[in-house]
């Protein structure tokens, strides 16, 4: 014979405050920063504007970590979006920068982007899908940050 049972807590108002788990609350600050934090040498890195946009552009504890540059989307799937123009500034045979006529919608282009100066500036791991192999990493290491949170040990 197999008896099952479910329980549910609900962790409400003073309970849910002493342990940091309410909504905003020290637990989920903790878990925001870590991400934050433990993503960064997984970045892609040029000048670290990607990268350190998070720190300004998260609400710590909202549970949703930000990073707000026009490039992010394509920097993390990893993939060239086109149509891209090349511009020569100088006479080195060599583009300086790309642009895409106003209007123009990008689209995937199928070509991977190259992570090779972001891995020379950061370090090995920089590339795409950052949070997710971040994750894959240090997700134990942010579990215990949060318990050590929530245990008051933090």
């Amino acid at each position: 014979m197999e008896i099952k049972v479910k329980v549910k807590f609900r962790l409400r108002g003073d309970l849910a405050k002493r342990f940091g788990l309410e909504k905003g609350g020290r637990v989920q600050q903790v878990i925001d920063k870590s991400v934050i934090d433990w993503s960064l040498p997984y970045c892609p890195w040029d000048t670290g504007v990607l990268a350190r946009s998070p720190y300004s552009a998260t609400v710590i504890g909202s549970g949703r970590v930000v990073y707000q540059v026009p490039w992010a989307h394509y920097q993390y799937y990893g993939e060239v979006y086109g149509p891209n123009i090349p511009v020569f500034e100088d006479n080195s045979g060599e583009p300086t920068g790309f642009f895409s006529p106003p209007g123009q919608i990008k689209h995937p282009t199928g070509r991977p982007l190259d992570y090779s100066k972001s891995q020379a500036k950061n370090g090995p791991l920089a590339g795409p899908f950052w949070v997710d192999r971040m994750k894959a990493d240090h997700m134990s290491d942010i579990i215990k940050e949060a318990t050590d949170a929530a245990a008051g040990r933090k």
